[in-house]
């Protein structure tokens, strides 16, 4: 799949970063030394870190070249490194562990939670944020459109990633390795002009998948097909906009 792009990520940055500020208000560590920031795209979520705690060693890491580019640029004073959170693990053990909106696209994510906890200092806190809307027309209406044809023998099966494991998964993998567990849903609802921005803001994430195995002029067949369902889905409201509803799952585990 072709790298991230940072400049569609944060076509739709304001509604990107509410999460991480919400996720954030609920970690309670006074003064960490150590904080590092998994899935950190263009540094969004690393500011946050860096703000709250600007005598930390903030360290922010990535998959995607462009991304980190655009936080090098954004953040200087912080570091940031190339690294897949698959099989990430600190040098020593660190005080927060941060990651929003990265999980959700390993399969094996739990495992890597669970993994993650073992390198926390006493006290330290994992809090991260998934994306919990498959069920959601806007994701729904991807999967429909990818098994008609044409685009059906192009994109193949088992693109979309698998769905959030139930709240209770999350909460008995982590309790035996902290003192407290937090896990809650937030549903935003976001206010955007049309369909077609429904669209962009899904073509740098959830779309991804489904464009990766298509030439440009398949992709742009796709992307008309998706929208057509897409406006009938999302009818406009009063002001002639279109609400986007948005599920997330958040945990904060505090290890002992």
């Amino acid at each position: 799949m072709k790298d991230w792009s940072a400049a569609q990520y944060l076509k739709f940055e304001a509604e990107r970063t509410r999460p991480s500020r919400d996720l954030l208000a609920q970690v309670d560590v006074a003064a960490p030394r150590r904080v590092v920031d998994i899935g950190c795209g263009p540094a969004n979520s690393t500011e946050l870190l860096a703000a709250r705690w600007p005598d930390a060693e903030v360290t922010g890491l990535d998959t995607s070249p462009d991304m980190l580019e655009k936080a090098r640029a954004r953040l200087p004073r912080a570091t940031f490194e190339q690294a897949d959170a698959r099989d990430w693990a600190p040098a020593e053990p660190v005080d927060v562990i941060f990651a929003n909106a990265v999980f959700q696209w390993l399969p094996d994510h739990l495992a890597v939670l669970e993994r993650l906890m073992d390198h926390l200092t006493p006290g330290g806190v994992l809090a991260v944020q998934m994306p919990d809307n498959l069920a959601e027309p806007s994701h729904a209406l991807m999967r429909e459109t990818a098994n008609e044809p044409p685009f059906a023998s192009l994109i193949g099966k088992n693109v979309a990633r698998d769905p959030l494991p139930p709240v209770s998964v999350y909460y008995d993998a982590l309790i035996g390795r902290a003192t407290s567990v937090d896990v809650w849903h937030t549903i935003y609802t976001h206010p955007l002009e049309d369909a077609g921005a429904i669209v962009e803001w899904l073509k740098s994430t959830g779309l991804r998948p489904y464009l990766a195995p298509l030439d440009e002029d398949a992709q742009a067949a796709f992307l008309t097909a998706y929208e057509a369902r897409i406006a009938e889905a999302y009818r406009p409201r009063a002001d002639a906009k279109v609400l986007l509803r948005f599920p997330r799952l958040f945990i904060v585990a505090k290890r002992g």
